[in-house]
């Protein structure tokens, strides 16, 4: 789980029934992280993403907020922002320990439809989350997974981590695509190769109900423990992007408005190049962390869709193909 990674929490807030079928999730880095983010696709819904660019004053960020609603779950940003002021975390802007403003980078996905019209996150959403953060956390329909959807089914949150070497690369993906993340003549997870996830694959088709073509969007962040500056963080998040092109077909489409934020905890160096490319060089090492984010990311998604549970009118996998559970 992305948790794996030291410093990094997750908390939860979610209604579901009711009329209600959204969330929000909540990565927290209490101390702090270089932050990156990498956005793609026609229908984006974010939040202090410019800050994010290797060229502006800001380094480190406080949390990273992804939330269902559309661009209404936006404002679970500012109930993160409350939760952290009270406890004097931010960027500093004067003498005193209040006076900071919390960094919280967001993003949302699109999952009205599986709501009554007006019921989303709003900041108490994002202030519960914060609550609610540990490092042992759900997945499934939670969260910002609460009303997610990918492709026919029911989508959710996921987590997987890797250890490369010294790091540790973790990855959480909150999966609601336009794209199906199954071929759904088999069964088969299109990202089933990226791990063990504890079913056995089924190989039959199943008659699923064909599903209005939504808007969309796969949020999601990856977090190392390695020390990064914001432009090796982007190449991170730019790789993640990868895993999730391979756990989805298609990806990236006018209808997603994928974000994948990235951060760097900087609890272990990077090797400085001896030579260029070498087995020790800075570049080499930072190319096995975008390696690893790419799987990471790809292993997450899968989790997301295994752990979903129907919600919305949306059914589950584990609804559809119960076998792959026994």
């Amino acid at each position: 789980m992305i948790t794996d990674v030291p410093g990094v929490l997750v908390g939860h807030h979610e209604r579901v029934g009711g009329g209600w079928a959204t969330g929000t999730t909540v990565v927290l880095v209490p101390e702090g992280a270089v932050g990156a983010v990498d956005q793609r696709g026609g229908a984006p819904g974010t939040r202090e993403t410019n800050l994010l660019e290797p060229e502006n004053l800001v380094q480190r960020v406080n949390a990273v907020c992804l939330s269902g609603g559309s661009a209404y779950g936006l404002a679970a940003a500012d109930g993160v922002m409350r939760w952290l002021a009270e406890r004097n975390l931010g960027f500093p802007v004067g003498t005193q320990p209040h006076e900071v403003v919390p960094i919280v980078p967001a993003a949302v996905l699109f999952d009205l439809p599986r709501s009554e019209w007006g019921n989303r996150p709003d900041a108490a959403f994002g202030y519960a989350a914060c609550e609610a953060a540990s490092a042992s956390f759900a997945q499934g329909t939670v969260g910002a997974g609460a009303g997610a959807a990918v492709g026919s089914l029911k989508g959710g949150i996921g987590s997987a981590s890797e250890v490369v070497g010294e790091y540790t690369v973790g990855a959480l993906a909150a999966v609601n695509a336009a794209g199906e993340a199954v071929d759904l003549s088999t069964g088969r997870a299109y990202a089933a190769d990226h791990g063990d996830f504890g079913v056995k694959w089924p190989s039959r088709a199943a008659e699923l109900p064909s599903r209005r073509t939504d808007l969309n969007t796969t949020i999601g962040v990856v977090a190392v423990d390695a020390a990064l500056a914001k432009a090796e963080a982007r190449r991170i998040a730019v790789a993640a992007q990868d895993g999730l092109a391979r756990a989805v077909r298609p990806a990236h489409s006018m209808f997603d408005g994928d974000t994948v934020f990235a951060l760097a905890t900087g609890a272990r160096e990077l090797p400085e190049a001896t030579a260029p490319f070498g087995a020790a060089a800075r570049p080499a090492a930072l190319d096995a962390l975008c390696s690893a984010a790419a799987r990471v990311f790809a292993r997450a998604m899968v989790h997301g869709l295994l752990a979903a549970t129907t919600a919305g009118g949306v059914p589950a996998y584990r609804d559809v193909w119960p076998e792959a559970f026994a």
